[in-house]
């Protein structure tokens, strides 16, 4: 259910300054919140998540979620698989009386045990992932992807002079002219392609060589470093995916995983993962000095 989210419920009280919430995600893909919160059991506090807006854009109405007693001080809030929640970053709040403010809530204990073991079987379209996790201030958001087809990234194994990518297809099947897609950012004509080999089940793999990122005009040419995205084409003539890592508990992938750089000549190459998760390749000048 979706309602104003400057709307409240009258509870007779407001909620305290700084609830705090356990987040479960279950095996279902059912989201559980419990907030501990001092309210009488006859009160009505609602849990709010609220999509992040975009640089410029307005807020938008938000998922407003009943928080139903579940012991002293203690209130759950249930959010199903359905209906899906947009892509993008989701802050939680506690509404309280009318006129008050809502309120941010604060990490607890997160259990994403069922999230670990990477999730899913290939047949579920569209792609729906929800990771709790606590934001650099210190509240409580939620992380969201919701993709009709997705390319799971797995291991990469690299050797001097390339990288080699594991990963496996949701939603569409491979066929014949699969290919792996590099595309330089800001310059969409510059593409570097190489074939996929399946593995049974949709999985797949393919080797990215860095001398042929090297062969489109490199970073040297402005000091600044040259960024590959990286997408697979599941068919000839059909649309292509993004590579990125979605289905396990890391909500921000870009801190966390530091892959090896290749040097080769005055240029290194490097995979990561952006701040969506997704799968690039970075070419650079080598650092002096």
């Amino acid at each position: 259910m979706s309602v104003d989210n400057n709307a409240h419920a009258p509870v007779g009280h407001a909620p305290v300054v700084k609830p705090r919430a356990d987040a479960t995600v279950e095996e279902d893909g059912r989201f559980v919140l419990r907030v501990r919160l001092p309210l009488p059991d006859s009160a009505r506090p609602r849990l709010l998540l609220q999509l992040r807006p975009k640089k410029g854009q307005s807020e938008e109405t938000g998922r407003v979620v009943a928080l139903e007693p579940a012991g002293p001080d203690e209130w759950r809030a249930v959010l199903e698989t359905a209906p899906a929640l947009a892509e993008g970053r989701w802050d939680a709040y506690v509404l309280g009386a009318p006129g008050e403010e809502r309120t941010p809530l604060l990490p607890g204990l997160r259990d994403l045990r069922t999230l670990v073991s990477g999730g899913g079987d290939g047949r579920s379209t569209p792609l729906a992932v929800r990771i709790p996790y606590a934001t650099k201030d210190g509240r409580l958001a939620v992380r969201t992807w919701l993709r009709a087809s997705h390319a799971e990234a797995g291991r990469i194994v690299f050797s001097g002079r390339s990288m080699t990518v594991r990963a496996r297809l949701f939603g569409p099947r491979l066929g014949e002219g699969a290919a792996a897609l590099l595309y330089r950012r800001g310059r969409e004509a510059a593409v570097r392609q190489t074939p996929l080999r399946a593995e049974g089940d949709q999985a797949f793999t393919f080797t990215v060589d860095y001398p042929d990122l090297l062969a489109e005009a490199g970073p040297t040419d402005t000091g600044a470093a040259a960024i590959w995205d990286v997408y697979i084409r599941p068919a000839a003539g059909a649309p292509r995916i993004r590579v990125a890592r979605l289905l396990d508990d890391v909500a921000d992938r870009k801190e966390v995983f530091v892959y090896p750089a290749a040097t080769l000549g005055g240029v290194t190459a490097r995979p990561y993962y952006t701040v969506d998760n997704d799968l690039s390749v970075e070419v650079a000048p080598t650092a002096t000095g």
